[in-house]
């Protein structure tokens, strides 16, 4: 599986709720950063999107590009009272996402998902 397909099927995993196959495309010694002030390793990257994708009302894609190895998604993620956007960064070594690097709205991320990381996070 090439960059662009790894990429597209997680996206599409995560947005369908579909954990245990976001995690199969997660290689086991992946890097992974966010912007959200906490901790992050695999575990709680997969719990928060799957948290994210039960709670609001849609996720789309708004920009995907693809680089050799690379790909960076941009996602709206269309909350009851407002859109949060991401960027992710991917990296895709052997058919499995090495690396993962998330850049939040922190703005509208503590405004619509207060909460999904946790009562003491925000």
């Amino acid at each position: 599986m090439g960059a662009a397909e790894a990429a597209g099927f997680y996206a599409r995993s995560w947005i369908n709720r579909d954990r245990a196959s976001v995690r199969r495309l997660i290689a086991p010694d992946a890097e992974i950063e966010w912007n959200l002030g906490v901790p992050v390793d695999d575990e709680e990257l997969v719990q928060t999107l799957h948290r994210i994708a039960s709670a609001v009302g849609a996720v789309t894609l708004a920009s995907v590009v693809c680089a050799g190895d690379r790909v960076s998604i941009v996602y709206d993620c269309a909350a009851p009272f407002g859109t949060v956007r991401v960027a992710e960064f991917l990296t895709v070594a052997d058919g499995r996402i090495s690396e993962i690097r998330q850049v939040w709205d922190l703005v509208g991320f503590c405004r619509y998902f207060a909460g999904l990381l946790g009562p003491e996070q925000h």
